[in-house]
């Protein structure tokens, strides 16, 4: 058998169309090995962790601003947490629940506190809208998000947020991710949590 490798050049598109693209491409056909050309590193980060989520082993190289991304199906490989479920934790706010924000201060930090203890552990933190604060410099949190680094779990914060508030230079726990991620996430989860 012989395996053809597709090619997208998405040169010149801005986030989410890379990811989206490529996932019409894979989801049209049974894509064994893909290459896809992106300009710029929030692109082709969006489309190496798609790639990997996906079952692909990924490799980048980078040249005058432009990557290229290559992909190769995995053969056979099954996720253990696919086995038990995956749990999603998402945060919209920087406090827990409505009326008084210093006890829906604390109420966070327990949230997420609480969150290494269950079980199966959560398989990704999403901070949207004003939550995104929370994984950003000088937040109370910010060591309680560390830890749940610590353990795998992965830390989400919506860039368009990061942007908003003019905060994407000080996060400091997790990465920035895009709404495409963030959605398919979500549909992905078993169950989705929120505070």
């Amino acid at each position: 058998m012989i395996i053809t490798m597709e090619k997208l050049d998405l040169r010149g598109k801005t986030c989410p169309v890379p990811v989206i693209e490529t996932k019409k491409l894979i989801d049209s056909k049974s894509v064994e090995e893909i290459e896809v050309l992106v300009d710029n590193s929030t692109a082709s980060e969006n489309v190496q962790r798609f790639l990997t989520s996906g079952g692909f082993a990924v490799q980048c190289k980078e040249a005058g601003g432009e990557y290229c991304i290559h992909g190769t199906k995995k053969a056979g490989e099954v996720k253990s947490q696919e086995q038990t479920g995956k749990v999603l934790a998402f945060v919209n706010s920087e406090t827990m629940g409505i009326g008084n924000d210093e006890l829906g201060a604390i109420l966070m930090r327990s949230f997420l506190n609480t969150l290494k203890e269950i079980k199966p552990l959560p398989w990704r933190v999403i901070f949207v809208n004003a939550g995104v604060k929370l994984a950003c410099e000088d937040s109370p949190v910010l060591n309680v998000l560390k830890d749940l680094e610590g353990i795998g779990i992965e830390i989400l914060a919506c860039g368009t947020c990061l942007d908003y508030f003019k905060l994407k230079e000080r996060l400091h726990a997790g990465r920035t991710s895009n709404m495409f991620e963030i959605i398919s996430s979500m549909v992905e989860a078993t169950n989705v949590i929120k505070p």
